[in-house]
């Protein structure tokens, strides 16, 4: 159940505060500010995951390689050496790719 409905885009959320941080997407609200830098965020966690830019801190390490990553998306991204996975796949030709980014390229 959604009880909690954005009143610009009509979207639900369970829990209020879900919608409160929701509703930043409409304000462009960005109280959360880098103490090193001018850049602000909608919430807490990015404003979390940025600070490793100015620490110098990589806390997601492969476990194949040792390479370490600010951010576990850039961990994901990079397992995909290892596995050799390619998920995006064009539609016309068919060839694939480990990016999103060198699909749209393509």
């Amino acid at each position: 159940e959604r009880p909690h409905t954005c009143a610009t885009c009509g979207k639900g959320f369970a829990q209020a505060a879900n919608l409160r941080q929701h509703l930043r997407v409409h304000t462009g609200e960005r109280p959360y500010t880098c103490p090193a830098c001018p850049k602000a965020f909608k919430n807490s966690s990015s404003l979390r995951r940025h600070r490793h830019t100015h620490t110098g801190e990589r806390p997601h390490t492969c476990a194949t390689c040792g390479k370490g990553f600010a951010q576990a998306a850039n961990l994901r991204q990079h397992l995909r050496v290892h596995t050799g996975e390619r998920p995006y796949t064009c539609g016309a030709c068919g060839k694939s790719f480990t990016h999103s980014s060198n699909l749209h390229l393509h």
